[in-house]
């Protein structure tokens, strides 16, 4: 083996050595939520966080699922709602705006889409005071209409700059093949643009879904009625006067994550296909 196979087996090595370490470091926080989810109130008290339980027990889960004082099941139906509605507008606003600024010719599109990449830089509690003002004139407090329907207003910059990137590496003569057969703007951007975007499409869509079902300051702002709140509110239940309800709290953790490791897996795939293509536009 020559010196140069050698450093490159060192380097793989390396390399391993350094994804292992990080995948235990984040993996650590997952470990002692399962303990803990896994073990009744008493013995959390005397074995601690981290040792794993003596006698695994689901109770926990089946408490915080059927309990009707938890609700849980009610605050699972209010997020999946937003959750779903938020990623389906994010997703078709965004990719008709992304397909306008890649592949149709305006005035000032370039500067328009200037002025949409500055508005990243905006930071979000800036609009807070403005868009409650806003919301609480049209009567929409109390609902869960101001945390889905800024979804289907645009799509957001970072969106909308991630799919242009990846319409921008669409064939031209797709297009040009579509009009000579008589395709409008829209017929282009249905049945051609979008069916050829599908790993972007996931990519925006799995990015979408997990800020919307773990965001917790737009329900806390806009939503004051019990049976309107979100998982990320209700976690707050496990928390009384008496102190905090471990065991109940990991379990429903456990529960609140387990769709978003499911939605991820499913997507896996094309979720790194969509990073790595609109990534080396």
């Amino acid at each position: 083996m020559n010196k140069s196979a050698r450093n490159a087996q060192i380097g793989r090595a390396l390399a391993f050595l350094l994804l292992l370490a990080g995948a235990v470091l984040f993996m650590a926080p997952m470990y002692q939520m399962l303990t803990m989810a896994l073990k009744p109130a008493s013995e959390i008290q005397t074995s601690g966080a981290w040792a794993w339980p003596t006698r695994p027990t689901f109770d926990n889960f089946a408490k915080v699922a059927t309990d009707p004082e938890i609700s849980f099941l009610v605050f699972f139906r209010n997020t999946a709602v937003i959750a779903v509605l938020s990623t389906l507008g994010t997703t078709l606003t965004a990719a008709a705006a992304a397909f306008a600024f890649a592949r149709l010719k305006f005035r000032c599109r370039d500067r328009l889409f200037v002025i949409l990449l500055s508005t990243m830089m905006l930071p979000g509690f800036v609009t807070i005071i403005p868009s409650y003002i806003l919301f609480a004139k049209l009567g929409w407090v109390n609902t869960n209409l101001p945390l889905w329907v800024p979804a289907w207003l645009g799509g957001g910059a970072f969106n909308v700059f991630l799919l242009r990137q990846f319409f921008m590496g669409l064939p031209r003569e797709l297009d040009e093949a579509a009009r000579l057969d008589g395709a409008s703007n829209q017929t282009i951007f249905w049945r051609i643009a979008l069916p050829l975007s599908g790993p972007a499409l996931a990519t925006v869509g799995v990015f979408t879904f997990v800020g919307s079902w773990t965001d917790f300051m737009g329900p806390l702002i806009y939503l004051n009625d019990r049976d309107q709140q979100t998982l990320e509110m209700g976690l707050r239940t496990f928390q009384t006067l008496q102190g905090t309800q471990w065991h109940l709290l990991m379990a429903a953790s456990m529960l609140v994550l387990l769709p978003i490791v499911v939605i991820f897996l499913l997507a896996q795939k094309a979720f790194v296909r969509g990073i790595s293509l609109t990534g080396g536009k």
